[in-house]
């Protein structure tokens, strides 16, 4: 048991995370009913409605999953750094979310067509409130994903994978416009916050900083 703690207690912070973000976005979900602030841009009426785009929508909660996984069990290091990206924008989204309350009036009051994809969309919009918007956690956490492909150098080598992981980042960035979850002000945010933490986690290596001041640790290069 001792075994199997050392070698897997990096994931107590994950635990811990999820059951606090969970919590707390489960609470602002059924406390903002009616939102003061309302996002909207101009350009999101000339962005058409798409159902297509349900799919890769919903594929994001097994890219991101994945993408976790993988760096968990192959690369501590890039683990470490994923999540610091990944915690911290989500974390900024619930504040924001907490302290002023948004949300947005995109979605379509009548599908206008009758399909497989539009009942998903469907079933999803009685699930998921149109509230808690900003910046868009799908966009944000889906680039994270990509940069933990791009930075695990046993992901990075593989060119198909690392095609296929920007190809599904950009259609589930796409996906929150098309199918009317998100502002393009949600998106363009998600971006902006995104290049900030890349700067941070990736640039400035604060994650490879700390590790390097813990006494007795040195630093390995994963291969």
């Amino acid at each position: 048991m001792k075994k199997y703690y050392e070698r897997y207690k990096h994931a107590i912070p994950l635990l811990i995370y999820a059951v606090i973000y969970c919590t707390w976005f489960a609470y602002l979900e059924k406390k903002v009913v009616h939102p003061e602030t309302i996002i909207h841009m101009k350009v999101d009426d000339v962005i058409p409605f798409c159902e297509i785009f349900v799919i890769p929508y919903f594929l994001w909660f097994a890219y991101v999953s994945v993408a976790v996984a993988y760096c968990f069990f192959k690369n501590k290091q890039e683990y470490f750094k994923t999540c610091v990206f990944l915690f911290t924008g989500m974390t900024l989204f619930l504040i924001i979310s907490t302290l002023w309350p948004n949300g947005h009036h995109l979605r379509p009051y009548v599908m206008p067509r009758n399909n497989i994809f539009t009942a998903l969309i469907s079933h999803l919009y009685n699930v998921d409130t149109p509230t808690n918007l900003w910046p868009s956690i799908h966009v944000y956490n889906s680039i994270g994903a990509h940069l933990a492909v791009v930075h695990t150098p046993s992901l990075a080598r593989n060119k198909k994978i690392r095609t296929g992981s920007f190809i599904l980042c950009t259609s589930i960035i796409l996906s929150t416009v098309f199918i009317k979850q998100h502002s393009m002000f949600d998106v363009l945010t998600a971006f902006m916050l995104s290049g900030t933490m890349y700067v941070v986690v990736y640039q400035a290596d604060i994650v490879g900083a700390c590790q390097a001041r813990r006494p007795g640790i040195k630093r390995r290069r994963t291969v």
